[in-house]
């Protein structure tokens, strides 16, 4: 097991840290107990993801909580209820907005509409002209124009949340000490519940998660995937994915529970492996590779129950 360090897209991850401040844990840390490396799915029976069946930014409540912090989470119903809101908000301390519509945030070069892919950041200051925010896309005191900040908050084509509009996360407070390790064992069973497939959360029609979706997904790369998913994949979901199950080996190692690190740290392997067999084209191999990962998401359940 090697820890990663480096960058990667954990931006509410990297956010909500920066949100809470001195006392946060480390942003892989939060990763971990958002649940986010327990599990596979395929939104809609196309989009492939790795992390849980039903899973959503509901994890970035969960993590909260199990570090013993609350906040108040806000959305509004247009753009000049959520500007009043977010510069009330700000008065208190950095707010973690998103997600936002990342092709909209006009302060990233080449960003000119609409993606369908969600991004978070730490809003500082906010008034009737600029909005001040921590990006953690490489951008520290980025800046947008107010009503375009607004436009990419709206969020309207980021489907795959359960979130409503200008959705926003702040005062928050610690209402109780918690050590990293005592979080890291209270959020077990949540991973568990997550590997093994909850059937209490709405889901679009279709999606389908676990060793079920790992399997379906190798026979999507055997028939050929379409440029969206292929690029989705390559640029997105493998980076975060292994990135999440290093992660999780990396925690899990440091509470003593080695042999569900041991598995984590193979899921890592070989979700990291498909990065060049799909970008250059092996499709065989990454089929492969899937089929190798599927029966490792009970194996992690069955280590941690």
């Amino acid at each position: 097991m090697h820890p990663y360090i480096g960058s990667g897209p954990y931006c509410y991850a990297n956010s909500l840290a920066m949100a809470l401040g001195p006392t946060a844990p480390s942003p892989s840390i939060i990763e971990v107990l958002t649940g986010s490396p327990f599990g596979m799915h395929l939104l809609g029976g196309r989009l492939p993801l790795f992390d849980p069946y039903g899973w959503d930014d509901r994890g970035i409540d969960d993590a909260i909580a199990l570090l013993g912090w609350t906040c108040r989470r806000q959305g509004a119903d247009d753009g000049e209820q959520a500007l009043a809101m977010l510069k009330e908000a700000v008065k208190t301390g950095p707010v973690l907005a998103g997600p936002l519509e990342m092709g909209l945030l006009r302060h990233v070069p080449g960003m000119t509409g609409p993606i369908g892919s969600d991004h978070f950041v730490a809003v500082l200051e906010a008034d009737d002209t600029q909005v001040l925010f921590h990006d953690p896309y490489g951008c520290p005191y980025a800046t947008l124009p107010t009503q375009d900040f607004l436009a990419a908050w709206r969020a309207d084509t980021i489907t795959f949340y359960h979130a409503e509009p200008y959705t926003m996360r702040g005062n928050f407070q610690q209402v109780r000490k918690v050590t990293t390790e005592a979080a890291l064992r209270a959020a077990l069973p949540g991973a568990v519940a997550w590997l093994r497939g909850r059937d209490d959360l709405a889901v679009p029609p279709g999606t389908i998660g676990g060793a079920t979706a790992v399997h379906r997904l190798a026979d999507l790369v055997i028939d050929g995937l379409d440029p969206d998913t292929h690029d989705h994949l390559t640029q997105f979901a493998i980076r975060v994915g292994a990135r999440r199950l290093t992660d999780a080996a990396t925690a899990l190692t440091s509470i003593g529970r080695d042999e569900a690190a041991a598995i984590a740290t193979q899921q890592a392997r070989l979700v990291g492996s498909l990065q060049h067999d799909l970008v250059d084209g092996h499709t065989n191999a990454a089929a492969q590779t899937l089929q190798q990962l599927a029966p490792t998401y009970e194996q992690l359940a069955a280590a941690l129950s």
